[in-house]
Parts: structure tokens; sequence; C-alpha cells
């Protein structure tokens, strides 16, 4: 299974979204640093995640949160929560 994840940074209060397999694994490197864009912003908060059967579909889905109206609807969803 291919997790789509969206991050929230606690010291600047952006999102990020990604995929991965290992999402703890890639949670760890997101906060340690290793990724480029997100080691200026740690530590970050998992808020959504969905799973998907493969890396295509993912794809499709992390691209769609990364939009205008995928930001809509993730923040209307995490308000119903």
């Amino acid at each position: 299974m291919i997790t789509v994840y969206v991050l929230k940074s606690v010291k600047s209060d952006i999102f990020y979204t990604g995929m991965t397999k290992d999402l703890e694994n890639r949670i760890m490197e997101h906060n340690s640093g290793k990724s480029k864009f997100t080691s200026g912003h740690v530590p970050w908060l998992v808020i959504y995640t969905e799973e998907h059967g493969d890396w295509n579909e993912a794809r499709v889905r992390e691209k769609y949160l990364k939009s205008t109206s995928g930001k809509r609807w993730l923040m209307k969803k995490l308000m119903e929560e």
C-alpha cells in the first residue's frame, strides 16, 4: 500500500503533501531535515493520511490534494473531524 499524507509544520503553520510506502520512516526523514523543502520548517505533524493500492493512484490523489480545490476539500474534511 502507498500512503498519501499531509503534514503541518508546527514552526511555520504550512502544509506539505507527499506519498510513501513507509510513513513512519518518511516522517522521521522530514523531521530530521533530510528533505530539502521540509528541513526549514521542522517539526512536522501528520494531519491526514490515505492508503492507495498503487503509485499511479496515489500520485493522482497527491496532485489533487496539492491543488486549490484539493486543499479546500481537505480543510473541510479536517473541520468535520
